[in-house]
């Protein structure tokens, strides 16, 4: 079986992130989105809100389920078996960023990153542009799946 995660943290979950999982959901048999839980980091939305944005957008999908992790990545796809982490590239910065990342994660373990472009009418989506719209009162409806619904 070809199980991967596509780590992150949702934070919110953005167009470009609904691109590559319905792409990546082609190339194998489960995908875990992985909510990455760090204590030092202030989220926007909750863990909660986050989980029920990424569940109801997948909610069709039984390939897809999402879990919650902490520490390192590569623990967690030892701990639940999977094989591969996919990441999503909008830009050349996110290439060199991830290529450190994964060069790293290799050299940790067997786990093999698979990197998909995001499409080219999402790859200027970025959730910090997402939170800075919405902190702004700027229309941000455009940029997420309708799942994301801010109170």
């Amino acid at each position: 079986m070809r199980r991967a995660i596509f780590p992150g943290s949702f934070d919110p979950l953005t167009l470009g992130h609904q691109d590559i999982i319905q792409r990546g959901i082609t190339l194998f048999d489960e995908l875990i989105i992985a909510i990455g839980r760090n204590a030092d980091k202030k989220y926007m939305f909750s863990l909660e809100e986050r989980m029920r944005f990424i569940t109801q957008a997948f909610a069709d999908e039984p390939k897809i389920s999402v879990q919650t992790y902490e520490g390192l990545t590569v623990d967690f796809c030892k701990q639940i078996n999977a094989n591969f982490i996919l990441r999503g590239l909008r830009n050349p910065g996110d290439f060199e960023f991830e290529k450190a990342i994964a060069h790293t994660n290799r050299k940790l373990s067997e786990i093999e990153t698979v990197f998909l472009l995001t499409s080219s009418g999402k790859s200027f989506i970025s959730s910090s542009i997402v939170r800075d719209v919405i902190r702004n009162g700027g229309d941000y409806t455009g940029l997420v799946p309708s799942t994301v619904i801010v109170k």
